[in-house]
């Protein structure tokens, strides 16, 4: 079953439980994945990569949003957001924590020959692919520049 499917058959399962928050954030998707099928360049389906980027760029911007309104002390939105992002991120793999992150990270360095930050574009590459929805970019990319930071000194 893909992600669409998915999202179908939960957005019905959320109307018979009157589940109206959840029922948003599912909209959301659907509606995501709508856009991406009206795309100019669309070819018929998305793969699992599409879904995960996709999936990864909704929790981002509940995320980011949810940061906005908790500074503006709008608790009532903030909570709204983060509420979507967890409905949401329930559609990604499961994450990786930092120490295995960090662990995964070191052997990639380590099988790549890598030991400056010159490498780090070529690490990203690696990392990006490996854990594509199992650990956010920004992560990723802050870890590997502390790993490859500390080999120069």
């Amino acid at each position: 079953m893909n992600l669409e499917e998915r999202i179908n058959a939960d957005i019905k399962t959320a109307i018979k439980s009157r589940q109206k928050e959840k029922l948003e954030a599912l909209r959301a998707i659907k509606s995501a994945i709508l856009l991406v099928k009206t795309e100019k360049g669309y070819t018929g389906a998305m793969d699992e990569a599409a879904e995960l980027k996709l999936l990864q760029k909704l929790v981002k911007q509940r995320k980011e949003s949810a940061e906005i309104y908790r500074d503006q002390q709008r608790n009532d939105l903030y909570e709204r957001e983060v509420f979507e992002a967890e409905i949401i991120g329930n559609y990604l793999p499961e994450q990786l924590d930092d120490d295995a992150l960090k662990e995964q990270l070191e052997q990639i360095i380590r099988k790549e020959g890598a030991s400056s930050m010159a490498d780090m574009g070529k690490i990203m590459g690696i990392a990006s692919r490996q854990f594509a929805g199992k650990a956010e970019g920004k992560k990723i990319a802050e870890l590997v520049r502390q790993l490859l930071s500390g080999k120069q000194g």
